[in-house]
């Protein structure tokens, strides 16, 4: 095992120029991400560097098997924490061979909304808390809980510390530095109420690179979660019954909300999304039904209300800009299993370019 690990850790720049791209998409369901990788003759620093490349969209139902091949657009690059030295991580979206985005290419929509001059005027932020749950590979089971049954109930598990607290602070440490490793903007990490989940924050972030982030950091978790034998879930109520559910809180502010008077544009802002709320939760992920249900820390799927310091709402506003008359809002109501690109332009196409 040495001698593989002694390969797998290979210094390429000791004897070569070439690097390592690893491409990296989204897959028919959503939210399965595929990559491969080729080699180039050296180190690339701008996605505009990069060669198109093609896959199989009939293998990831994405395309038919008698006119299966999409193209691959470089969109975003990251350092490999893998491979390390001048390798590469490579977000792309996904097109036909005439050049139109395949119906599952979320981020194409979400670049003309954050290309628009209005859009960009406001230098949109994002601030995404990623939750999410390990699972015990072979039985689906959260990891630290009993084969069959349950931990105690919550309360002690929330930001806990100790083995009959906290299950996977390794694979998540290990995610935690990976990230800045690779140059996202992740800004922290904590344990979650229900044992064996956790949350990673990503931000903050300006328009697209939000989406190209958090896609980013969900695949490095992917990879390390397969090293360690781990399953990780973004099923946004992973376990039935008295257990928190898992979101992706969206932490949002625009150029004029975060200067002086900026308390009213917000307002103003909550206001649109209040009268948008059915479309919003459409678009905010699958079976997020069954976590907004009232309890557990979340507004009812079906009612809109925000609040000071108020976790149970659908849009919460943090004391600290109430009182400094400007800054941030959370929109809590996206799932864990959310498309961010789609979450991050819908919030800045409703706020900003929406005129009710």
């Amino acid at each position: 095992m040495s001698l593989l690990s002694d390969l797998i850790n290979l210094n390429l720049s000791d004897t070569t120029e070439k690097v390592i791209a690893e491409y990296i998409w989204i897959g028919g369901s959503g939210m399965d991400l595929r990559s491969k990788a080729r080699t180039l003759p050296g180190p690339v620093s701008d996605p505009s560097e990069l060669p198109k490349w093609n896959y199989d969209g009939s293998s990831t139902g994405q395309a038919p098997g008698e006119d299966s091949e999409v193209i691959l657009y470089p969109q975003a690059i990251f350092r490999d924490p893998f491979r390390r030295g001048n390798n590469i991580l490579v977000i792309c979206d996904a097109y036909t061979p005439a050049g139109e985005p395949i119906p599952t290419n979320k981020r194409h929509a979400a670049a003309k909304v954050f290309s628009h001059p209005d859009v960009v005027a406001e230098v949109p932020w994002y601030g995404i808390e990623q939750e999410y749950t390990l699972l015990q590979k072979d039985i689906q089971w959260p990891l630290g809980w009993p084969v069959g049954g349950f931990p105690g109930p919550q309360g002690p598990y929330y930001c806990g510390v100790g083995a009959d607290k906290a299950f996977g602070r390794d694979i998540v440490d290990a995610h935690y530095k990976a990230c800045i490793y690779a140059g996202i903007n992740i800004s922290g990490i904590n344990g979650e109420v229900m044992p064996g989940q956790w949350e990673f924050q990503v931000g903050p972030s300006v328009g697209i690179s939000a989406g190209d982030e958090i896609w980013a950091a969900r695949y490095i978790l992917e990879r390390i979660t397969e090293i360690a034998g781990v399953v990780v879930s973004f099923d946004p109520k992973p376990i039935k019954g008295d257990w928190n559910g898992a979101g992706a809180h969206t932490n949002y502010s625009t150029k004029s909300m975060r200067e002086d008077g900026g308390y009213e544009v917000i307002k103003a802002a909550i206001d649109k999304l209040g009268k948008k709320h059915k479309e919003h939760i459409a678009a905010y992920g699958e079976g997020n039904e069954r976590r907004l249900t009232g309890r557990h820390e979340t507004a009812d799927i079906n009612t809109f209300l925000w609040g000071v310091a108020n976790r149970g709402a659908s849009v919460r506003v943090g004391r600290d800009t109430e009182k400094a008359g400007k800054g941030y809002f959370e929109d809590r109501r996206p799932a864990s299993n959310m498309d961010p690109y789609v979450v991050t332009s819908m919030i800045a196409d409703t706020t900003i370019l929406w005129k009710p």
